[in-house]
């Protein structure tokens, strides 16, 4: 595979996938051989746009391609679980769009599966693979604001989103969380790893999803993570972490930085701007060439976005729908919410 392009195929033909596609063609090292949806019109459709040589108008077919390295698994997050176990069943590799799974248990079956097939498996977390948050995360693992005390970090969309909406539909997870909440519970894990406490508070849909949620995620060493996400309102988007010594703060977009300025005291503030090099902010080809780095290197897994890390998150996010109560359907009664309730619902 060293001496000859990755060949990747995709499931599913929204808005993100779209996007990858975009960007993976753009890359020397990137082949997209082939595409699927459930529907062939659809995948005909984004076959003919991007130039992909086949198109599927069922999963399993793409998932038995032996001529595909790697699928990109692009559907709603409610469909991970099937879409990405039956590409691993295959004896495919794959990259899996975040929130990686409805919950942890999915997530768990997942990881078993790719290590029992000795296949690489990956969250689609971009912003772990972004440049400029490696940066930061370097430094703040440096030691340059000494030991994180608090990280804030906040994600918010307008809407409004009726309830037709996917955001809005139980069946398809939706909610603020899993599709907004996962980047800030990402970003404060990533400097801080697994929380030992969680505690949240929601305003609720009359669907039972969360169309805002605040979270305080506590560790034993004392630090703090207030986040914050929401369909029902725009935030800024910005995060910042307060050390012993120091803050960093990254204004809008914090999951595809532009900037970041760091403040130490005693020192005047120090901006870190992104390279033009590294193409624009909102690229996706950073996530994609780590894939390649990592199948070239005969990898089953990312050091950039560790499955335990992975796992982790979703533990996290499944404490925070325990505390506000939200539970998708055919999820097992023992996970249902407990002695946390919800606010009343909007």
């Amino acid at each position: 595979m060293a001496e000859q392009k990755v060949r990747w195929g995709i499931l599913a033909t929204g808005g993100i996938a779209a996007a990858f596609t975009a960007d993976l063609v753009d890359l020397p090292d990137a082949e997209v051989v082939a595409v699927a949806s459930r529907r062939q019109e659809s995948a005909d459709a984004f076959a003919e746009r991007f130039g992909i040589p086949r198109a599927y108008g069922d999963w399993a077919a793409l998932a038995e391609d032996g001529d595909i390295d790697v699928v990109y698994v692009a559907t709603p997050h409610s469909a991970h679980r099937e879409a990405a176990g039956l590409c691993l069943e295959a004896g495919r590799n794959v990259l899996c769009e975040k929130a990686f799974t409805l919950n942890a248990r999915e997530a768990e079956e997942l990881v078993a599966l790719a290590s029992s097939r000795n296949r690489f498996l990956m969250e689609a977390m971009w912003m772990y693979c972004n440049p400029l948050v490696r940066r930061l995360k370097a430094l703040v693992d440096d030691g340059v604001i000494g030991e994180v005390r608090h990280v804030q970090a906040d994600f918010g969309l307008a809407g409004p989103f009726p309830p037709s909406h996917r955001l809005r539909d139980p069946a398809q997870g939706g909610g603020a969380l899993l599709d907004l909440g996962v980047y800030p519970v990402s970003f404060a894990q990533l400097l801080l790893g697994e929380p030992s406490d969680v505690t949240a508070r929601a305003m609720m849909s009359p669907e039972g999803v969360d169309l805002q949620t605040g979270a305080l995620l506590s560790w034993d060493s004392g630090a703090l993570a207030s986040l914050h996400c929401s369909i029902a309102g725009g935030t800024a988007t910005s995060a910042s972490i307060t050390g012993s010594a120091g803050r960093i703060d990254v204004p809008s977009g914090f999951f595809f930085p532009e900037s970041f300025v760091l403040h130490r005291d005693g020192r005047d503030p120090e901006e870190f701007t992104a390279d033009p090099a590294d193409g624009p902010r909102n690229t996706l080809r950073h996530e994609a060439a780590e894939v390649m780095r990592a199948l070239r290197a005969g990898e089953t897994e990312s050091s950039l976005v560790p499955l335990e890390g992975t796992l982790a998150v979703m533990r996290t996010l499944d404490a925070i729908r325990d505390r506000v109560g939200v539970r998708y359907p055919g999820e097992a009664p023992d996970a249902a919410p407990d002695e946390e309730p919800a606010l009343t619902p909007a």
